[in-house]
This record gives structure tokens, C-alpha cells and sequence, in this order.
């Protein structure tokens, strides 16, 4: 009976420590997950604020319209000198540069909107999945406190269950006579 109780108490102290090992393990795991939301959270700061106008697609598209109006402005300039434009054909020039340049900044507003909402959802969904990881995480840990709990628990019940029963460090049993006499009665004798 004493080597069972040994043994439980052995069992429960190996689950202890077992526990708290993977309870190291497992804190390690939510630390590196938190330092991945943080991560996460300067990548979403840094992207979703940068200006649209100064990505690269952006400056080409405004290189690329610059250059049409340029063009415009050349073909419109050889118009008037060779036939004599009128102050109608000026502002007509000058209102087809303004459009395109128009068009194309509200086209880059646009795009800017759409990479921001893209940008949003990809943090928002690695943000979900970091907190989920996060909850199995604390699931696990509290499935190790609790395997952690039950062996000190059933530990202490055999311990508690080893002093009821009387078994000591003598190992002798109370129930028996220990007076050292002939197992007769107690009764004293009257002299």
C-alpha cells in the first residue's frame, strides 16, 4: 500500500513538472505570437497611411499624363501659329489638360482607396488568426494547470487516505495491541 502511495505521489510530482515545462513551452508561444500582432499591427500603420500619390504605379500614371499634356500643349502651340488659334482653342487646351490631369489623380484616389481596404482585410484576417492561436494557446495552458491540479489533488488524497488508514512512519498498525502483552484483555488486575 505504501509503494502505491509512493508511486502516486511520484506520478504526481512528474505531472507537475512535466506541467509546468509545458507551461514554459507554452508561454513562450504566446510571447512569440504576440510579438507576430505587434508586427502586424506596424505593418497595417506604415501601409495603410502611406500617401498614394507617391507609390510608384501612381508616379508613372502622373509622369504618363504630364507627358500627354505636354503633347497637347505642343500640337495646340503649332495649331495657333500655323492658322491663327483663337482664345476659345487656348481655353479648350487648357481645359482637356486640366481633365486628363483630373481623371487621372481621381483614378490614383481610387486605386489608393482599393489597396487600403486590401491592406485592411489581410490585417484584420492575420489579426483574427493571431487571436485564435493566442485562445488555443490559453487553452492549452489551462489544460495544463488543470493536469497540473488533479495530480497534486489526487497526491493529496492519497496522502489523506494513507493517515486515516494509520499507516505511519512505524509502520505498525493502531488497531492492534501495542502494549507489548500477552494479547489477553486490558482489564487491569486488582491486587
Amino acid at each position: 500500500m505504501i509503494a502505491g502511495i509512493v508511486g502516486a505521489a511520484a506520478g504526481a510530482l512528474s505531472g507537475v513538472l512535466g506541467g509546468l515545462g509545458k507551461n514554459r513551452a507554452l508561454r513562450r508561444m504566446r510571447d512569440a505570437l504576440n510579438a507576430r500582432k505587434v508586427e502586424n499591427q506596424n505593418w497595417f500603420d506604415r501601409r495603410y497611411n502611406e500617401d498614394a500619390t507617391q507609390r510608384a504605379d501612381a508616379q508613372r500614371l502622373l509622369s504618363m499624363t504630364a507627358e500627354q499634356i505636354r503633347d497637347r500643349n505642343r500640337q495646340s502651340a503649332g495649331t495657333r501659329a500655323v492658322m491663327g488659334g483663337t482664345e476659345e482653342s487656348v481655353a479648350a487646351a487648357k481645359e482637356a489638360n486640366a481633365k486628363a490631369l483630373a481623371d487621372t489623380m481621381a483614378q490614383i484616389a481610387v486605386n489608393g482607396e482599393r489597396r487600403k481596404d486590401t491592406i485592411e482585410n489581410t490585417y484584420l484576417n492575420r489579426r483574427n488568426s493571431l487571436n485564435e492561436q493566442i485562445d488555443a494557446v490559453r487553452a492549452q495552458k489551462k489544460g495544463v494547470l488543470d493536469i497540473a491540479n488533479d495530480a497534486i489533488g489526487g497526491a493529496a488524497s492519497g496522502f489523506s487516505k494513507m493517515a486515516q488508514l494509520g499507516v505511519g512512519g512505524d509502520g505498525g498498525d493502531d488497531a492492534g495491541n501495542d502494549d507489548g502483552g500477552d494479547g489477553g484483555d486490558d482489564v487491569e488486575k486488582e491486587e
